[in-house]
């Protein structure tokens, strides 16, 4: 069992976001059932043909698809013209469990609402577990199906495809909730025109590495199925080069957060005493943001896995080995400096060497690009470029939209941002 696992194993996995139980609550008779999990979602029997849309694909049987050459937008048409439009943008957990709680209602007739997803990639990956890739625990099928084998018994409606703009209406005082006027368009990069009149904004984030000098060019991000493939693959290379000579593997993982500490444990235990795992943390102690006793409890997991903490640190830069005049008679030409700026009074600078360097800090919403025309519609963003919503995840100003997630600045009764987690969108 991972430390993320037993740190959360008081906590079950939550089937559907806030925002979801919000969207259903407009027109819902009754709900067929009370939560979905993991193994029903793999599992699920396929039958009926799926339609989806891909910038990557051509028209094919159940497939359809644009031709690069083709400028103009071509406009989504819907199936019924009278049943409500949700578009959502994002295919992570909150955007796939809205979809499926919204089917998973029973609707009047003419009240059901027709669901798009849109994902720029054909899987949905359980993150969670990508740490069980490097463990060689599971497989990518294992935590990473495909949309269309998740959607194949509903009547979600996928796309893959990238958002390129979104054009809102629903700000101009006469399209509020009850409003029969769309709430705005969807622009795709593949050419497709989404009207809509409901939108949810579940598109997550991506890491930042543009604020450290070095990390960009050298650091591997730890946040998709994608990352999580490149990681073993070099891990998995500098097995061979310890089966070949010996040399000792060093890691670096910056960030103790949850991410962090699950990395860090993961790879130490993988590595065993063919390496080290060194975990830097800006703050003077691990899972800063955890209950005590999940601290404590993660602290003795590292301690007994023999990780090297490096707490009340930042990572000022980081170098190629070759690049420090102290390392130019290296000959491995993929081995790399970290070099350390006490955060704290009482700590002087280090300098850590490393063979792979593990980014798990920093991060910016993928929000799309807002057309207003010659009415202003941005959508209201919070310093860390999330969108600002109440207490229902609808943002400010745009009674049609949602954020959940990454995409949303939830905010407590005392103004204080929330984490952008299910537990907490579900208080």
């Amino acid at each position: 069992m991972t430390i993320m696992a037993s740190l959360s194993a008081a906590i079950p996995l939550v089937s559907f976001s806030r925002g979801a139980k919000k969207l259903s609550s407009l027109a819902p008779v009754s709900s067929r059932t009370h939560g979905l999990n993991f193994y029903f979602l793999t599992n699920s029997p396929r039958n009926g043909n799926r339609f989806s849309v891909s910038s990557t694909m051509g028209t094919n049987g159940d497939s359809t698809g644009i031709s690069e050459n083709e400028t103009a937008p071509r406009t989504y048409t819907w199936p019924d013209k009278k049943r409500p439009r949700v578009c959502i943008l994002g295919g992570g957990f909150g955007g796939l469990y809205t979809a499926l709680r919204l089917e998973s209602l029973v609707w009047p007739d003419d009240k059901k609402p027709q669901v798009i997803l849109v994902d720029q990639s054909e899987r949905f990956v359980f993150k969670p577990m990508l740490y069980e890739l490097l463990s060689g625990e599971v497989d990518v099928w294992e935590i990473a199906p495909r949309f269309s084998d998740l959607l194949a018994n509903t009547g979600v409606q996928f796309f893959r495809d990238r958002v390129k703009t979104l054009q809102p209406s629903d700000h101009l005082g006469v399209n509020g909730p009850g409003s029969s006027v769309p709430g705005g368009t969807v622009l795709l990069e593949s050419g497709f025109l989404i009207e809509y009149d409901w939108l949810v904004l579940a598109l997550g984030a991506e890491p930042r590495l543009d604020f450290v000098p070095g990390a960009m060019e050298f650091a591997f991000p730890f946040y998709s199925l994608e990352d999580a493939i490149r990681v073993n693959e070099k891990l998995r290379k500098l097995d061979r080069r310890n089966f070949r000579d010996g040399s000792t593997i060093k890691v670096a993982v910056v960030g103790c957060g949850y991410s962090g500490v699950e990395l860090a444990a993961t790879i130490s235990e993988r590595l065993q005493d063919r390496g080290i795992v060194q975990a830097i943390n800006v703050e003077n102690s691990i899972l800063p943001s955890a209950p005590a006793g999940n601290r404590e409890a993660a602290i003795k997991v590292l301690e007994s896995r023999k990780v090297e903490l490096y707490l009340g640190y930042l990572v000022r830069c980081i170098t190629k080995a070759g690049e420090s005049e102290a390392f130019e008679n290296l000959k491995e030409d993929e081995r790399y400096l970290l070099e350390l700026q006490p955060a704290e009074r009482g700590l002087k600078s280090r300098t850590l060497e490393a063979d792979i360097v593990l980014w798990t800090v920093g991060s910016k919403p993928l929000l799309p690009q807002v057309e207003s025309g010659n009415i202003p519609s941005e959508l209201p963003l919070n310093a860390r470029g999330q969108a600002e919503t109440d207490e229902t995840l609808r943002v400010k100003g745009h009674p049609r939209i949602f954020a959940l997630g990454d995409s949303s600045a939830l905010r407590d009764s005392k103004g204080r941002l929330l984490p952008a987690t299910a537990q907490s969108n579900l208080r």
